[in-house]
């Protein structure tokens, strides 16, 4: 297999080998970044303590928490098929949303390292039976020592966005070596499909975008009785994973609005938690009162900005909101999924950079279903108009959920999709228990 592969594959397999005494260095590197847990970093390493369980093992892989949440459902689907299930990702927040939101049952691992030996020691441990990998998280050393194990490998919710798809295409040749490797992918969009059937997958099927099919995010009755009560009244908006750049934008909203809504509350759930303090600062800094839901506190009638920099409590602050801004669209970073919000009857507001669910955005918008602010003035005139009309905020609802619901069914496609496989480890399971 590796006199076949291109030289670029060759030259980091080589690379991934050599640079392993180096490891060490990176990890405590990360662990002072707290990019990394220090009670499970063997599991970087390929490393478990956790046995195998018997029978076949369904191994799913995201990079982070959308990617593991868009891959809810589907979990969920093949968990009632009583099948183990193996979920991998790479980052603290989407191991701290699993342990949440996912039943006890379900395995979390952080993924391994993309070196030989870590890679060989995690697939030696657990033989999973099928791989489902998520979008486009594709590290060479997993992808090609699975296929050395005759791995059945399937991508699931493929996307090739507009900004990677030029850079894989200057070296075609090695991710075709990739690609080529997977049985099917599975794809959100027409334009996906298009882009990884040209890149070298040799099986590509639409089947849309599973984010479209996950279910309302949940939330703590208890938690969401109180914070209705210290909010009654007081129209809201909800910022959504906001990144830098955005927080400043939306201190100077809330301070233009403020004095056209006297009441007003503005909500800001910036994407990494980790940063509440310093946004709190900023909010402070520009002479505005300001709670953080990290320190247990709750807004009271004073609080003009309230940082909720906690994991997994969207789902409360969607449900007590009028208005969602979506975060990561005023910025370059392709915008953040807005079907949770649509599905809590938010209505939907975003930047212009949301290139990461272009199609998602493009039909909401075209039908009426979001609004788009290109800059700070524009989001003070659509927030602005939208507190002031209720009408136009439940035509807004109205428009999406029939959007969200027409683009749906990604869900039971990829299920039919994976049919085949599945039939499989329904055989193995009853010869065994024959």
């Amino acid at each position: 297999m590796a006199n076949s592969l291109p030289m670029t594959l060759r030259v980091y397999r080589k690379l991934s080998s050599v640079v392993v005494p180096l490891a060490p260095a990176l990890i405590n590197r990360r662990l002072r970044q707290g990019k990394e847990d220090p009670e499970r970093i063997g599991e970087r390493r390929g490393m478990s303590r956790d046995p195998r369980p018997a029978g076949p093992l369904i191994w799913i892989h995201g990079a982070s928490v959308g990617e593991v949440l868009a891959a809810a459902a589907l979990i969920e689907r093949l968990r009632a098929l009583d099948i183990r299930i193996l979920v991998t990702s790479g980052t603290v927040t989407s191991a701290a949303i699993v342990a949440k939101r996912f039943p006890p049952d379900i395995i979390h691992q952080y993924v391994p390292y993309d070196s030989p030996r870590f890679v060989a020691r995690f697939l030696n441990h657990w033989r999973p039976s099928l791989a489902l990998f998520i979008e486009s998280d594709l590290w060479p050393n997993i992808i090609l020592q699975s296929a050395a194990r005759r791995l059945p490998m399937v991508l699931i919710n493929g996307r090739m966005s507009q900004r990677s798809f030029p850079r894989w295409r200057r070296v075609s040749g090695t991710i075709s070596a990739l690609l080529e490797k997977f049985d099917i992918c599975l794809a959100q969009s027409r334009t996906d499909a298009e882009r990884f059937s040209a890149l070298g997958s040799r099986n590509v099927v639409v089947t849309g975008n599973l984010k479209l099919d996950v279910p309302a995010p949940p939330a703590d009755a208890v938690k969401l009785e109180r914070l209705t009560a210290a909010t009654r009244g007081r129209p809201i908006v909800v910022a959504a994973s906001t990144h830098p750049g955005e927080e400043e934008i939306l201190i100077e909203t809330q301070r233009a609005l403020g004095g056209l809504f006297p009441q007003l509350l503005t909500v800001i759930a910036p994407r990494h938690p980790d940063r509440g303090p310093a946004i709190a600062q900023m909010i402070e800094a520009a002479g505005l009162k300001t709670a953080l839901r990290s320190r247990q506190q709750l807004p009271d009638t004073a609080t003009e900005i309230y940082v909720a920099d906690t994991l997994g409590e969207l789902g409360l602050f969607y449900r007590l909101a009028e208005i969602v801004f979506m975060g990561g669209s005023l910025v370059e970073h392709g915008g953040q999924n807005p079907i949770e919000a649509v599905k809590l009857n938010a209505a939907i507001v975003h930047g212009p950079h949301v290139f990461n669910f272009t199609d998602v955005y493009e039909a909401l918008d075209q039908a009426g279903g979001a609004r788009t602010a290109a800059d700070r003035e524009a989001l003070i005139k659509q927030l602005g108009q939208l507190l002031a009309d209720q009408d136009a905020r439940e035509r807004l609802v109205t428009a999406s959920t029939r959007v969200v619901a027409q683009l749906g069914g990604a869900l039971d496609r990829t299920l039919a999709a994976l049919e085949p496989y599945l039939l499989q480890l329904r055989l193995e399971m009853g010869a065994a228990n024959a």
